[in-house]
């Protein structure tokens, strides 16, 4: 099943101004009761504004904890929070499989798209390939696959090799470690130079090599 889920951010540097009025309301006001907060040394408050999902993660006793033994980044912190106030974008992102995620901003009072919706293949990074060979895969894209295919493999493959190799006798297994693949996406990628590998399951790994700038998958296990 997939796992849709919402995230909505602040995001600084874009002169677009939203919730800046003098109620307190809004993601300025949030941000003025954290940089009150900070300034005058009050991080229980400071942490009672944080998400649910971040207190999950950290106890507030660990917040104000790190947050003493910070206290010119803290400071540094406040006095950044409260001189960009004016230039606020309020956006929201959406996760809906595959770990493709859908940006929307705020514009003349009207929620839009903001991501590249024709992005469906990118392999500027490994994780990104790995997302759109998976993609190409449930697809039956057999031509985009080849596009992840290294040089000293794409000599000898085409379209029906692709599709014999994915779809033929050893399809049970081959769909299973997809599976296995598309639950995993989200591990630790290490790259070293052009080449970069990412664990999976119990003692399965992907392998990836960097051609011409461009990711490919250079071994799925």
């Amino acid at each position: 099943m997939t796992n849709n889920r919402w995230c909505v951010v602040v995001v600084f540097g874009l002169a677009v101004a939203f919730g800046c009025g003098g109620d307190g309301a809004g993601p300025s006001g949030t941000l003025d009761r954290y940089s009150e907060a900070l300034n005058r040394g009050d991080y229980e408050a400071a942490y009672d504004m944080m998400s649910e999902s971040f207190r999950a993660k950290h106890s507030k006793e660990e917040f104000v904890r790190m947050m003493k033994q910070n206290k010119r980044e803290v400071s540094s912190t406040a006095s950044r929070l409260k001189n960009q106030q004016g230039d606020l974008e309020v956006a929201a992102e959406f996760s809906y499989g595959y770990g493709d995620s859908m940006r929307l901003v705020r514009e003349d009072g009207e929620w839009k798209i903001a991501s590249n919706p024709m992005a469906f293949y990118s392999q500027a990074t490994p994780r990104e390939a790995l997302r759109s060979f998976v993609r190409a895969y449930n697809l039956q894209r057999w031509d985009v696959m080849l596009r992840f295919v290294p040089r000293k493999y794409g000599e000898r493959m085409d379209e029906k090799k692709m599709k014999e190799q994915f779809q033929g006798a050893h399809r049970e297994r081959i769909a299973s470690m997809m599976n296995m693949i598309q639950a995993n996406m989200d591990e630790p990628i290490t790259e070293k130079g052009e080449k970069a590998r990412m664990p999976y399951g119990e003692s399965f790994e992907v392998e990836f090599v960097r051609e011409d700038g461009k990711w490919k998958i250079q071994d799925l296990d």
